[in-house]
């Protein structure tokens, strides 16, 4: 498949994005949203049919779309944007034109990569923010992920509050350009 995005990072190499195949990597995915790594994927519970149907309706919905993501060469992440004024968040913040909606997960490994997970999120935010529509990056992790609100923090999001979505309590941040920019360009070693 052809990839939309690539991003190298000084220290680690390529990273780039390209459309989910809903069936081909279902049993991929599979692995991955089940590993107790994932339980805020909210899918330990599925058998690799349940993830294909989740992934084709996305891959159907006109406001909800998934990347695989590669790293130097191999999967290695998944990518989710959607647009919160259809999906996930819909009356449930004060939604902005230019605001995209973003969901992305690392797969599981054996021995962690140092600075991995913060590559993964920088290049799924230079990927969305590629896009010149896009003004604001919203997400609503789980509000016990508090390894993801520290991953945010770090690449430019301010966290709005609280919010209750139907499947958990979400903490609602948000990511201008300028904030991104300002997050991921400051030199090595400088405070954050």
């Amino acid at each position: 498949m052809t990839v939309v995005f690539a991003r190298v990072d000084e220290g680690l190499g390529e990273f780039a994005l390209r459309p989910l195949d809903p069936d081909a990597d279902a049993a991929l995915l599979h692995q991955w949203v089940t590993h107790p790594k994932a339980a805020f994927w909210l899918m330990q519970d599925a058998d690799e049919a349940r993830v294909a149907e989740e992934y084709q309706r996305i891959a159907a919905h006109p406001h909800h779309d998934a990347y695989l993501g590669l790293w130097r060469g191999s999967p290695a992440f998944l990518a989710e944007r959607y647009d919160p004024a259809h999906v996930e968040l819909v009356g449930l913040y004060d939604h902005q034109p230019g605001d995209v909606g973003m969901h992305f997960l690392c797969a599981p490994v054996g021995t962690p990569v140092h600075g991995f997970t913060r590559a993964v999120l920088t290049t799924v935010m230079a990927w969305l923010f590629a896009d010149s529509t896009t003004r604001r990056v919203v997400v609503e992790p789980d509000v016990r992920n508090t390894a993801v609100h520290a991953l945010n923090a770090a690449v430019g999001f301010e966290v709005v509050g609280p919010i209750a979505k139907p499947e958990k309590d979400a903490l609602l941040s948000v990511c201008t350009r300028a904030q991104f920019e300002a997050a991921t360009t400051r030199t090595e070693g400088a405070p954050a």
